[in-house]
């Protein structure tokens, strides 16, 4: 770091960030909004000056938000803020006028699956009566909400400053980005697949190399009837027809073509688009395109010193499934309290180091889930075959709950210590004799300490922890008593009995710190 940047650096001791947050997309900004909500100052870096993105105006622009996501949201009251372009609340539900067709609730590589087959009995136990299991926002959309969000709890975001260089010691990291220096406790890389932060820190980002290239595009086309619509299987790839106007293409060329850098021409992707479709189609304009890659990638480890990743930055994998918005607002979601705690000195041993426990190994999933869809879209004929028999699976009651589950988040869960079925899960959304449910009582992002029964011990001990403490009578308590839940909303304890103390305080000292005397 040169001479010019320590002096800077120096000159701004007096304005240290106990965050600063590298890239204003939906992890970003959902992180800051988290940190700021626990009293933390917060400073979002973005390079790109505008936020409205042409690109998003493609197909990818649209994101299915998974369960976990919607618990997300609807728990910090950002859920009711979003204009739900798709909402299904019970896969078996149809409208009287509806027609009698299957209705395709999701794919797998391509595969659809319906949800006429899905068993919901299979699944955990959901939130009785909240949000739906899986609904469509735009990527502008919740930048939008989210920007609003941070705002109104003080974030500052400045635009057009590309961090360009980092530094660290035992103390605070500084930030070089659009020629000035920035200071602060903390820094979190969320600045995409490419990451300035993740290079100057030098994360180790292991996986597997692509095997396509795939083109998202909006187009005119002179023939549009030549084309299927849809996605489709070909022997030369795989093309998606997902509404009139817009095309995805995926030409299994290793990535070469990505790799390349070279810009796409209308005459290339026609090229490729005649290729794969085994048609004469032609593009008369091409109004814009990108191009991407299946390349899986993941960081070893989510924290270096006083440097940490989260979204893109920490993971990158194929856009099939659309999981990768849903994987980094989990991770938003689970460093954002471990960190503000952290930094409120309210973090026992090692809180922090469980955030890369806890999202290294459901990142690991998702790319494996990623590598898996390639697999059975290769252009080959002994992965045809390999297609036909999954796809027989997939359209069995079991293939389709599986499936389902999988794509919806709903069977996530992270390490516990207890014994209880509910421990490391998802907290269901109780609804309380007055009305009120449990979900909205979080929209402080404070720990929780739930009881049915009116415990005094429990009152005591919630008091002594700085926990919210809520008791009274819900509709249906499924059987339990109490319940110990992280800021995050899942249950880090849980009793269908007289509560066991010594468990509760085991498990109350894993996630939370006891008052001073």
């Amino acid at each position: 770091m040169n001479a010019g940047f320590e002096a800077q650096a120096s000159a701004q001791k007096q304005s240290i960030y106990d965050v600063i947050i590298s890239g204003a997309g939906p992890v970003g900004l959902f992180l800051a909004a988290e940190l700021a909500l626990a009293g933390c100052s917060v400073l979002v870096l973005e390079k790109a000056g505008d936020s409205q993105s042409p690109l998003k105006q493609l197909p990818f622009g649209m994101r299915g938000l998974s369960t976990p996501t919607i618990d997300a949201l609807y728990r910090r009251g950002l859920l009711e803020e979003l204009e739900l372009h798709k909402q299904v609340k019970d896969p078996h539900s149809r409208p009287v006028e509806e027609p009698a067709t299957r209705r395709q609730a999701g794919h797998f590589a391509g595969i659809p699956f319906y949800a006429e087959d899905i068993d919901t009995a299979q699944w955990p136990v959901r939130l009785p009566g909240a949000p739906g299991t899986h609904l469509l926002s735009e990527i502008a959309e919740l930048e939008r909400v989210f920007t609003r969000r941070t705002e109104a709890l003080g974030v500052r975001i400045l635009r057009g400053l590309a961090v360009t260089g980092v530094e660290q010691n035992a103390d605070v990291v500084t930030v070089e980005a659009g020629g000035q220096c920035f200071t602060a406790r903390w820094l979190v890389g969320c600045d995409g697949a490419r990451s300035a932060v993740r290079k100057a820190a030098g994360f180790a980002f292991a996986g597997t190399e692509p095997e396509f290239t795939g083109y998202s595009a909006r187009i005119d086309l002179a023939d549009s009837g030549m084309l299927l619509p849809g996605r489709n299987i070909t022997a030369e790839g795989m093309y998606l027809q997902s509404q009139p106007g817009y095309i995805i293409l995926q030409d299994f060329d290793e990535g070469a073509f990505h790799n390349s850098g070279e810009p796409v021409t209308p005459d290339h992707l026609q090229a490729v688009l005649r290729r794969i479709t085994g048609t004469d189609a032609t593009i008369s304009t091409l109004h814009i395109v990108t191009t991407w890659t299946d390349r899986a990638r993941q960081a070893t480890t989510y924290r270096k010193g006083r440097i940490l990743l989260a979204g893109d930055a920490a993971h990158i994998h194929s856009p099939l499934g659309g999981q990768g918005l849903n994987l980094g607002l989990g991770d938003a979601m689970n460093l954002g309290w471990k960190l503000a705690a952290t930094l409120k000195g309210r973090a026992p041993e090692d809180l922090l180091g469980s955030y890369t426990t806890e999202r290294h190994s459901i990142g690991a999933l998702v790319l494996d889930w990623s590598r898996a869809q390639v697999a059975l879209m290769r252009p080959a004929p002994n992965t045809r075959a390999l297609r036909e028999v999954v796809g027989d699976l997939i359209h069995t009651p079991d293939g389709a709950t599986y499936i389902a589950g999988r794509v919806w988040g709903l069977h996530m869960a992270y390490p516990h210590d207890g014994d209880h079925p509910l421990a490391g899960h998802s907290l269901p959304d109780f609804s309380w004799e007055d009305g009120s449910r449990t979900g909205s009582l979080m929209q402080d992002g404070r720990g929780m300490l739930l009881d049915f029964e009116g415990y005094a011990s429990l009152k005591t001990l919630a008091e002594s922890y700085g926990l919210k403490y809520v008791a009274g009578s819900v509709r249906d308590r499924l059987g339990l008593n109490a319940l110990l839940v992280r800021p995050d909303g899942f249950v880090a304890w849980a009793a269908d009995n007289a509560p066991d103390m010594e468990a509760l305080q085991k498990a109350a000292d894993r996630w939370f710190v006891r008052s001073a005397v």
